[in-house]
This record gives structure tokens, sequence and C-alpha cells, in this order.
């Protein structure tokens, strides 16, 4: 099984505030997500995992899956994805409709505006294609440019 990337996770600890959850992405299934792997350190893993459980929490679950490496290699590797039986995992809706959510949600973190965008910017840094992303990014820059949103 591969996955896919999508705003669908709540966020009221880092986008957003309780009542009013900004949107995150998190990871469902589908045909393949491309992305960063980092190696940790043995001598590190503890404190690393135990640090972004912390951050992770907010309907998050640890799983181990299997990650296909640039050069071919499978190796087994962590993420965190947001189960669809978690209170805050919102779902699929319009695109539009994300993108008001995401305009208007500002949490402890910053905004989730900067969130979607600064993801959108990495991704095109690392050569990553993601069409949900950048869908959503196009989205909130034309809404930004007709409502002078920051």
């Amino acid at each position: 099984m591969g996955w896919q990337r999508k705003f669908w996770q709540g966020s009221e600890d880092h986008r957003g505030v309780p009542g009013a959850p900004g949107r995150v992405v998190t990871l469902v299934p589908g045909v393949s997500c491309d992305g960063m792997a980092y190696r940790l350190a043995e001598n590190q893993k503890v404190e690393i995992l135990s640090m972004l459980d912390v951050r992770e929490k907010g309907g998050y679950e640890r799983v181990v899956a299997p990650l296909c490496l640039a050069d071919g290699r499978t190796v087994e590797g962590i993420t965190y994805i947001a189960s669809i039986d978690n209170p805050l995992f919102l779902g699929e809706a319009p695109v539009d409709e994300i993108v008001q959510q995401i305009a208007r949600s500002l949490g402890p973190s910053g905004s989730n505006g900067e969130y979607l965008l600064e993801l959108a910017s990495a991704f095109r840094e690392l050569g990553i294609a993601d069409e949900h992303v950048f869908e959503l990014e196009q989205a909130l820059l034309i809404k930004a440019g007709v409502e002078g949103m920051d």
C-alpha cells in the first residue's frame, strides 16, 4: 500500500486553537508520496522520538512503514499518521473550504497559511511534486491577492 499527503487533519495545538482548528497534513492510503527520511543515531533515538511524540500528539499515531529510498532500497521507517477515528480528523473537503479554513487559522506555531506556503516552498527545493499541496498553495495565493490576506 502506498500513501498520499492530504490536509485532512485538524490542528488545535500548532496551527489553530481549540474550537478553531487549522488544517495540517497527514498520510492517507494512496499510490505514492515522496518525502525526506532521516536516519537517527542509536544514542539519540529515544530522545528524538519522545520529542516527536509530543509534537505529533494532536491525533497522530507513530507507525512503522516501509520506505522506498531514492537508491531503490526499501527500509523500515517511522512516520506519524492521523487515523480517521481521531477526534481532530477533518477529512476530505472542497479546495475552497480547506483554503478558507487555512486562511483564517492561527495557532501557537504561527499561521496556518504560513505552514502551507513553507511546505510548498520546501517541496520545490527538494524537487517533490505534490499536486494537493500545490493546488492549495495556488488557491491560498489567489485568495490573498483578492482579499489582501497576509
